[in-house]
């Protein structure tokens, strides 16, 4: 089957807007499942996912990246000049300094990542995560029910990446981590599509686990997801040395990824556009630093 592209509404938070956003796609990707998709199966191995990232940091792919920027109307001007030796070079292309500003406001957390959000005030054993009829409990997330026990009945931000956009991560707050651990094998695409076919993705998905004792927002379980073609979440920062608000924290290298903050019961509420529009299915868009969510502790 062709690709198709796909539509997916969003809310552009910048604009007050709902928008349309267009994705390539192919049936095998969106459905993500094995038995009626083999060849989706293959590309969800590891052993795929290092084959396909020798292939894109080879030099001639820097012939992509023009028709893909020149599509998708990405705006070079905020990104760092230079030449890029691939595609995949260029995937992982930084901001300018100053093109994107954390909070001076103490309560206010910035946006970990530029990326598309869901957000609830409350996570239980009731609530549809990440999609509507399927509750994925927390202690499947970050590994262990000792793990996830500070954030039962706490606030809820997830984030998905799309392949346009910047894919570095940021801490939200000043910090030092506590705990983190490497889940996972598989490397599902974590397109909306495929999520409401393949309901476990994020707990067969490798990824990253940390637990963040933060300054404002009390601890944090940070978790970051691989997806289809993004195996390797790379560590910017040691994770044994103190970070601060808005230092880089890792970075995805090729493709879609996601990325999911769990908080403890009563320590900061997601904003609100972002709780309005969850329940609507609609995902907001949220600029690396912006605004996401508000602390409640000195509320």
């Amino acid at each position: 089957m062709a690709a198709d592209p796909k539509s997916l509404k969003l809310w552009d938070r910048d604009t007050g807007k709902a928008v349309e956003e267009f994705m390539p796609d192919h049936q095998t990707t969106f459905e993500t499942r094995p038995l009626r998709a083999p060849g989706q199966w293959l590309r969800a191995t590891p052993f795929f996912d290092k084959l396909y990232a020798l292939y894109q940091d080879a030099p001639w792919t820097r012939r992509s990246i023009e028709p893909f920027v020149r599509e998708y109307k990405i705006d070079m001007s905020e990104f760092e000049e230079r030449r890029y030796r691939s595609y995949a070079d260029w995937f992982v292309r930084e901001f300018k300094p100053g093109r994107r500003r954390f909070p001076t406001d103490p309560a206010q957390m910035g946006a970990p990542a530029e990326a598309r959000y869901f957000g609830w005030e409350r996570f239980g054993p009731d609530q549809c995560f990440p999609v509507k009829g399927q509750s994925l409990a927390a202690e499947a997330i970050l590994g262990s029910s000792e793990r996830a026990k500070p954030f039962m009945g706490g606030p809820v931000l997830l984030m998905r990446l799309s392949p346009v956009d910047y894919h570095h991560v940021h801490y939200p707050d000043d910090g030092r981590t506590l705990d983190h651990e490497r889940l996972g094998r598989s490397i599902w695409t974590v397109s909306w599509r495929a999520v409401q076919n393949k309901l476990d993705i994020y707990i067969r998905n490798e990824r990253q686990v940390n637990i963040l004792e933060t300054k404002h927002f009390g601890r944090l379980g940070f978790v970051e997801f691989g997806a289809l073609t993004v195996g390797r979440i790379v560590q910017r920062h040691p994770l044994d040395r103190p970070f601060e608000r808005g230092a880089q924290k890792s970075v995805f290298k090729f493709g879609g990824s996601a990325v999911a903050v769990f908080g403890e019961p009563g320590a900061w509420r997601p904003a609100d556009d972002i709780l309005e529009h969850t329940p609507q299915g609609m995902e907001t868009i949220v600029r690396l630093g912006e605004p996401v969510a508000t602390s409640l502790r000195n509320a």
